[in-house]
């Protein structure tokens, strides 16, 4: 190509994005059946169902190799925020490789074991839930900032070894061939290496919105829709598990996809 035909492509290319991704074809590894499971919150009935349904899957299939990526929100909203950790950590999917990721309600949890004082922006976001399965209660003093110390200690001192050590462990991305995982998204026009943790965790609208090539198809949760989200550079599956009964999870082989869900 003539070098000003390349300055030409360059300019237009920093102007208005690289490849759309709608023309490029993601693909999984070579030989695995990858299972990425949405937002759990709590609903270890669903999570339980939803495990069978993918052992079935693999004994059916019979891959090479079955990967389960959990795109994290294990804990909040629903009422077995603790059996869902005892059973990711207990009863594993043993039929697969399991990685799971850190969502944004591990993260409050963790922050308020570190300081009380985000305890009722916590327990107003879901985080009542979680105290409760580990059998705390609502301390009855009318100090706001004892309260919430009181119910920090309590969860501190309750909390399995186990669990805490999951939750500290806890990564933001994973890759698997063409495709990316991490819990909310991914700020655009930023390398996945360099991105950040908050953006990982919380964001939407900037990277729900945008057509950019991410160099990956973002698979992510954390922004509940009715039906599972498919663009051209991402795929939405936080089907609202916990009030919905509909734990959605995305199985890619080759370049193919489909769905299983309770």
């Amino acid at each position: 190509m003539p070098p000003r035909a390349v300055h030409i492509q360059h300019m237009l290319s920093r102007l208005f994005g690289s490849r759309r991704p709608e023309q490029r074809a993601f693909r999984a590894p070579e030989g695995a059946r990858i299972y990425a499971v949405g937002d759990i919150h709590g609903r270890v009935d669903l999570l339980g169902r939803m495990h069978e349904m993918i052992a079935a899957d693999i004994r059916d299939r019979k891959p090479k190799r079955a990967v389960a990526v959990y795109l994290g929100d294990y804990v909040d909203r629903g009422d077995r925020s603790r059996d869902v950790l005892d059973l990711l950590l207990h009863e594993p999917l043993r039929e697969a490789e399991r990685v799971h990721l850190r969502g944004n309600h591990e993260d409050f949890m963790l922050t308020f074991l570190a300081d009380p004082g985000v305890g009722e922006l916590w327990l107003r976001n879901g985080g009542d839930a979680t105290v409760f399965s580990y059998g705390v209660g609502m301390p009855a003093v009318a100090d706001r900032d004892q309260r919430y110390r009181l119910m920090r200690d309590d969860l501190d001192a309750k909390l399995p070894r186990d669990h805490r050590a999951f939750l500290q462990t806890l990564p933001l991305f994973h890759v698997e061939g063409d495709y990316g995982f991490v819990h909310a998204g991914i700020r655009p026009g930023r390398a996945l290496e360099d991105q950040v943790p908050d953006d990982a965790l919380w964001i939407r609208s900037e990277f729900l919105d945008s057509k950019a090539d991410h160099g990956r198809c973002i698979v992510h949760g954390h922004t509940i829709t009715p039906e599972v989200d498919v663009k051209p550079n991402r795929i939405g599956i936080d089907t609202g598990a916990y009030y919905s009964g509909k734990l959605t999870c995305l199985v890619l082989d080759g370049d193919s996809r489909s769905f299983l869900q309770t």
